[in-house]
């Protein structure tokens, strides 16, 4: 996968030819709503817990994830503490809709069972580990610089999906939903 390695207990992945990563296009709806990858659906989160529907309308009108996450910066009435106590549920809300409405997403995440998911991020310290995938010092976690937010939503997501039944076998069976093409914010 473009933008992935299995390497022993781990698998890395960073930028969006990566299906773990935020910025990967995938279409998924969520109470009606459609998003075009799961950043949209965390900035679109971000705005609606701080109650910013002016952001959040702009935010459903882009497709370009680099922009929604500029937009999700923007939101007014921000405190992070309350970002830090909503952030990571968001984020797992918005991958479970994701990978259970792409088949070949719920595939590929489920194929990385037996290891842990790591956002090679040399960038990013909190959704991310502050390393790239080609650092050696990515594969001892007590040398990681940053948190690994969306690495341990997903591995949790891909643990919860296997504990109620989901199995690469079951991909192409009618749990999972073949999601018709759809313009995000719709």
């Amino acid at each position: 996968m473009a933008g992935t390695q299995r390497q022993g207990r781990f698998t890395f992945f960073w930028k969006e030819e990566s299906p773990f990563s935020q910025w990967h296009r995938s279409a998924f709806v969520v109470d009606g709503v459609a998003y075009g990858c799961t950043e949209q659906y965390m900035m679109a989160g971000k705005a609606r817990v701080f109650g910013d529907a002016e952001v959040l309308a702009s935010i459903l009108k882009t497709s370009a994830p680099k922009a929604q996450k500029a937009l999700g910066r923007k939101v007014r009435g921000f405190d992070g503490a309350t970002w830090e106590r909503e952030r990571e549920r968001i984020v797992y809300e918005g991958n479970r809709a994701k990978f259970t409405q792409n088949a070949s997403l719920l595939e590929a995440l489920l194929a990385t069972a037996g290891t842990e998911l790591v956002e090679a991020s040399p960038l990013d310290r909190i959704w991310g580990v502050g390393l790239s995938m080609d650092n050696p010092l990515i594969q001892d976690p007590s040398k990681w610089r940053g948190l690994n937010l969306l690495g341990k939503v997903l591995t949790r997501l891909r643990e919860d999906l296997i504990a109620e039944g989901f199995t690469v076998a079951s991909v192409s069976a009618s749990r999972v939903s073949t999601h018709p093409d759809v313009a995000p914010g719709q």
